[in-house]
C-alpha cells in the first residue's frame, strides 16, 4: 500500500506533462547587420568580402553554393499548421500571438538574414534550418506558411516559406535565409527595407516575362512634316496577344486557378486557356486584336481581380 501512492503520483505527473506539452523554446537571435537601436548605439558587426554585414559569430559560411540565383522560390501550398509553433509565446518580455490564417497580413519594415551560426539547427517548426533554402523566420505568421518579400529599394521580390520564429531585436520584421537575402539584394548591407505579404495556399504568383534585347539599327533621318500621322496601334498577326492572369509551376494549380477565374469573371468576351513556357504553366485570357486592346481590358479587370493582368504575346 505504501508503494502505490508514489506510483500514482508519478503517473499523474506523466499524464499532465503529455497533455500540456510546452511549445518549443524560442531562439533569441541577435540578427545580423548594423541597425541603430533606440538609444542610438550600433552593435558591432563584421563585413566579409562578398558576405555582407553580420554580427560576429554568424556569417555566410565557407562554401557558398554556386548559382544561388537559380534556386527556385518557395511555392505556396496547403500544409497543416504546426501543433505547438503557433501558440502565443513570450520573447524578451513581449507576448506574441501568431495569426492562424495565411493571406491576411502585409507589413513594411526591416528584414535581415541569419546564416552559419544556425545552419543545421532546429527551427521552431522542428525542421532543420538550411541557410541555402528559401525560408524565413517571422514573429507571428503561421508556421508553416508562405510570404512574398519585396525589396522596397529595387522592387525585386521572392517567395519564402516561413518555418521559424524571430527576429526579436532591433524592431526587425523578418529574418531571411542567406539565399533569400542574396536574391533580394540585401546581403551587402546585411538588411534592407522590405514589404512582407502573407500568401494563401495556391496564391497567384505573377512572373514577369523576360524581355528580349531589341535589335537596334540607325534609321534614315526624316524631316518632320507639317501634319504627322497619328500613331497606329501595334497589331500582332494571328491573334497572339493575351492577358496573363497567373503563372504556376504545376499544371494542376494552373487548372484550378483557371477554373476559379472563369467562375469569378464569367463571360468577358474572351477565352481562358493554358500556355506552357519556360517550365511554367500560364493562365491566359484572349486572344486580343492588338496590345492596346489587351491593355484596356487589363485596366478594366484590375478592379475586379485586385491585380492588373500582364500583356503577353505568344510565340
Amino acid at each position: 500500500m505504501k508503494n502505490k501512492f508514489p506510483v500514482l503520483v508519478l503517473m499523474s505527473l506523466m499524464l499532465a506533462a503529455c497533455s500540456t506539452q510546452p511549445q518549443r523554446k524560442v531562439e533569441i537571435r541577435s540578427t545580423p547587420a548594423p541597425v541603430e537601436s533606440r538609444d542610438g548605439s550600433t552593435p558591432q558587426t563584421v563585413t566579409a568580402p562578398g558576405g555582407g554585414g553580420y554580427l560576429a559569430g554568424d556569417g555566410p559560411g565557407a562554401d557558398i553554393p554556386p548559382n544561388l540565383e537559380q534556386i527556385p522560390d518557395a511555392v505556396p501550398q496547403a500544409e497543416p499548421l504546426h501543433r505547438y509553433a503557433n501558440r502565443p509565446y513570450v520573447a524578451l518580455g513581449k507576448t506574441y500571438t501568431p495569426i492562424a490564417i495565411a493571406g491576411r497580413y502585409k507589413e513594411r519594415g526591416i528584414a535581415s538574414w541569419y546564416g552559419k551560426k544556425f545552419h543545421g539547427q532546429r527551427t521552431s517548426s522542428g525542421e532543420v534550418y538550411d541557410m541555402y533554402g528559401m525560408t524565413a523566420a517571422h514573429p507571428i505568421l503561421p508556421i508553416p506558411s508562405y510570404a512574398r518579400v519585396t525589396n522596397l529599394a529595387t522592387g525585386k521580390s521572392v517567395v519564402v516559406r516561413v518555418n521559424d520564429r524571430g527576429p526579436f531585436l532591433h524592431d526587425r520584421i523578418m529574418d531571411l535565409s542567406y539565399t533569400a537575402a542574396h536574391k533580394l539584394g540585401v546581403i551587402g548591407n546585411g538588411s534592407g527595407r522590405v514589404e512582407v505579404e502573407s500568401l494563401a495556399p495556391g496564391a497567384v504568383i505573377q512572373v514577369a516575362e523576360k524581355a528580349e534585347t531589341p535589335q537596334v539599327r540607325e534609321l534614315p533621318k526624316v524631316e518632320p512634316s507639317e501634319s504627322a500621322p497619328a500613331p497606329v496601334p501595334q497589331v500582332v498577326a494571328g491573334g497572339k496577344v493575351y492577358l496573363q492572369l497567373g503563372a504556376f509551376k504545376s499544371r494542376e494549380a494552373a487548372e484550378s486557378f483557371m477554373a476559379k477565374m472563369n467562375a469569378e469573371l464569367g463571360n468577358v468576351g474572351q477565352t481562358f486557356s493554358l500556355y506552357a513556357r519556360g517550365g511554367l504553366t500560364r493562365v491566359h485570357l484572349g486572344p486580343f486584336a492588338d496590345q492596346q486592346s489587351a491593355r484596356l481590358s487589363a485596366e478594366d479587370l484590375q478592379g475586379r481581380l485586385g491585380f492588373k493582368p500582364m500583356v503577353s504575346v505568344r510565340d
